[in-house]
């Protein structure tokens, strides 16, 4: 059965119907509101074809009712404590019309992308630790396409560790929010670099101004 390709998506034949069962990656943080007056608010109908369920979460956590999420709003809603760096990245990649918020038809994507990634996550956290360490990591990258070397592969690993990193012994684990920002990391920076490794033999010549046009297109979604 497999998860993943070599393009860092994820792939199921089956149909997401029904796969919003519970909040996973969600607060609901409406859970006491209807002890409030603010159920009494007018609540506009989910739109056409919309999951009902995850409709609710996202009116839930649109704090000001603006019929977006901030990225502050975005935070909030994710359950497993995405780091901000993180959320913005996430945000830069589901904004499709460059307003700097999440849409619900923005935000539906997105939840889609988060539970794909989970199945991922816990598939590869072989000791189910709740983070990738070194060999969960550089196993993940290999399915992914990406052999690292094993400096490259220490590197990301320290970078995005959860923790402090001590210069003795192993860097703390990824967690989940971490191991999907590396990923993608790695996935856009490779993909950078194929672009002018036109002969495909790992090796590219090119000027310092060559070199920061072809980073620049891809920083964007990772700032």
């Amino acid at each position: 059965m497999s998860y993943y390709d070599n393009s860092g998506h994820v792939h199921r034949s089956q149909s997401y119907a029904g796969s919003y069962a519970g909040p996973t990656s969600l607060h609901h943080s409406s859970s006491h509101s209807h002890h409030t007056s603010r159920s009494y608010q007018y609540q506009p109908a989910p739109p056409a074809g919309a999951d009902p369920q995850l409709w609710q979460w996202f009116a839930a956590v649109d704090t000001d009712k603006s019929g977006a999420l901030s990225v502050t709003e975005l935070q909030n809603a994710l359950v497993n404590e995405f780091d901000l760096d993180t959320v913005k990245m996430l945000v830069n990649m589901f904004d499709v019309n460059r307003t700097g918020t999440i849409g619900f038809a923005e935000f539906a994507s997105l939840w889609k992308y988060i539970a794909e990634w989970q199945r991922v996550f816990k598939h590869f956290d072989r000791d189910h630790s709740g983070s990738i360490e070194g060999r969960e990591l550089a196993e993940a990258l290999r399915s992914f396409g990406y052999n690292l070397t094993p400096a490259l592969l220490s590197l990301v690993e320290r970078k995005y560790a959860s923790g402090a990193v001590s210069p003795y012994g192993p860097p703390p684990g990824i967690t989940f929010d971490r191991f999907v920002r590396s990923c993608v990391t790695v996935k856009t920076l490779t993909e950078a670099f194929q672009r002018v490794d036109t002969d495909n033999d790992g090796w590219a010549q090119l000027s310092y101004e060559e070199f920061m046009k072809v980073i620049d297109a891809k920083l964007e979604i990772l700032s």
